[in-house]
């Protein structure tokens, strides 16, 4: 029983990771992969067997997979030590000077209709504790904010990584088990399907047009794919 519920509770906090991470592994798999795509196809440009484009294209995956974990995670501690150092700030300010802090978030909370008793009992809360007015600040601002993050930075930056290694590798695969003429014609196919699904994702997440969402991420990844040629063929 007690594993069971474990197994569960594991399998609840993955779901959960996974669903506040589904935009960023959306990004992190059109990213890698729209680059690693163009990065094939320009390496295939100029060599003479599938072994120069596998080598090029899965160590481009793995180090494009670790850049974007890292930039996320970065990103994401920026954030949160941006917003401790604002609450810090703000509760520095309320202890100065309490009595202009109450007054001042009255004065917000009498435009929201609640009744002269509750603005009082509000207010009477306040003077004893004035810190509590953090609180009332947080429950005004909500609507406008964003919902507070509650799974780790590092959790987000994997769920990127994954899935930016995952997208990043599909292109180079065939590489390592098809001849060179046919690899090449099997990573247009599979990643062309790739960026079809992920285009149709993109879609349902951000509710936009199928059809737009869908040409829009095949037409990003086509011009990665001709500067990758022209850079190939330049150089060779």
């Amino acid at each position: 029983m007690t594993e069971n519920a474990t197994k569960g509770s594991i399998i609840c906090r993955m779901k959960e990771s996974l669903r506040s991470s589904s935009g960023e592994i959306v990004f992190g798999m059109s990213d890698g992969a729209v680059s690693i795509f163009g990065l094939v196809l320009g390496v295939a440009a100029g060599a003479q067997s599938g072994n120069a484009v596998f080598l090029a294209g899965a160590t481009g995956a793995i180090a494009a997979s670790v850049s974007m974990m890292a930039g996320l995670y970065l990103d994401l501690e920026s954030e949160r030590d941006e917003t401790r150092v604002e609450t810090e700030q703000r509760e520095s300010e309320i202890r100065r000077n309490p009595d202009h802090a109450v007054n001042e978030l009255m004065s917000v909370l009498q435009r929201t209709g609640l009744s002269t008793r509750s603005l009082d009992a509000i207010r009477d809360d306040m003077q004893k504790n004035p810190l509590t007015i953090r609180t009332f600040e947080d429950a005004v601002a909500c609507e406008e904010d964003a919902p507070a993050q509650t799974v780790s930075p590092i959790v987000h930056a994997c769920w990127m990584g994954l899935a930016g290694f995952v997208a990043g590798i599909t292109p180079v695969i065939p590489f390592a088990f098809l001849p060179f003429a046919e690899a090449r014609i099997v990573c247009v196919i599979g990643t062309a399907a790739l960026l079809i699904l992920l285009g149709g994702v993109r879609a349902w997440v951000g509710n936009r047009s199928l059809v737009r969402t869908v040409l829009e991420t095949i037409a990003i990844a086509t011009a990665a794919a001709l500067a990758g040629i022209l850079i190939g063929r330049l150089i060779s």
